[in-house]
């Protein structure tokens, strides 16, 4: 069965008011982190593309919907409790490159759902409620694959398990990366919509082009890599030597959410 016949079958959304449901898994970049990504990409579309999102979406901007698929694991369905769940990330071992054969669960992960909600956006033949589902998943699984936490090792729940402080606060890895170094900006998500994309040169965008989920998983892992503190108590100079990658890889999600829509649309 399709991940949208079985959202069909087992799921009655109806876009209601939605709280976040915190559970196991933590949320990638937070909702700041996937408007801005979201924003970003508005900037880069195409107008065919444009035309064909606001066919499916006519009164929700991306960096709106772009929370949806993590807003609506407050449903208490089986689809967005359990089905939906490995959609948010890749676990690749250390030392290896991601293969979907090797590394996707038997529900599949966040690079075989792209996939699969790709195929759906592309058939004219797909529903509304179908290009709906696909539109608002694809948007949100690339901002979750420039998250570095979202292409885990396996071993900690992408940094979940890592526990730590933020700023004198009890946190984890992954949440510092979902919203921990974000929101101690204080920015809204059109300030860092507008500042970041003035920072993104021609070149940079031409460069950033690909829209093969890999090299995108790839780039994860590298900066995964690096980014497990030695101490326990971080603050200001953990935030002073990682906030431009966190900037980076926001800056990049937008530019490829963009590129990946205009490719398939």
């Amino acid at each position: 069965m399709s991940y949208t016949a079985f959202f069909r079958k087992h799921s009655k959304w109806a876009l209601l008011g939605i709280c976040l449901f915190q559970n196991s898994q933590a949320f990638a970049w937070g909702q700041t982190g996937h408007r801005v990504t979201a924003n970003i990409a508005e900037q880069y579309l195409s107008a065919d593309a444009k035309a064909k999102i606001a066919a499916i979406y006519p009164t929700k901007s991306l960096a709106e919907i772009s929370t949806i698929a993590d807003e609506m694991r407050s449903d208490p369905s089986e689809f967005w409790q359990k089905t939906s769940s490995p959609w948010h990330y890749v676990s690749v071992p250390e030392g290896s490159d991601y293969s979907a054969a090797k590394h996707a669960p038997s529900q599949g992960d966040a690079y075989t759902a792209l996939l699969s909600f790709s195929a759906t956006l592309k058939n004219p033949e797909a529903t509304l409620q179908d290009k709906q589902l696909a539109l608002h998943f694809i948007v949100h699984i690339i901002g979750d694959l420039h998250q570095p936490l979202h292409a885990g090792d396996g071993t900690d729940r992408g940094g979940n398990d890592v526990k730590l402080e933020f700023f004198w606060e009890n946190s984890n890895l992954h949440r510092v990366w979902d919203s921990g170094i974000i929101d101690r900006q204080q920015l809204s998500f059109t300030e860092w919509t507008n500042w970041l994309t003035q920072k993104i040169s021609p070149e940079m965008a031409k460069q950033w082009q690909t829209t093969d989920p890999r090299v995108w998983i790839k780039e994860s892992i590298q900066l995964r890599n690096n980014i497990y503190p030695q101490e326990e108590k971080l603050s200001w100079s953990y935030q002073y030597q990682h906030l431009p990658e966190v900037k980076q890889r926001l800056q990049m999600g937008g530019v490829r959410i963009a590129a990946y829509l205009n490719s398939i649309l």
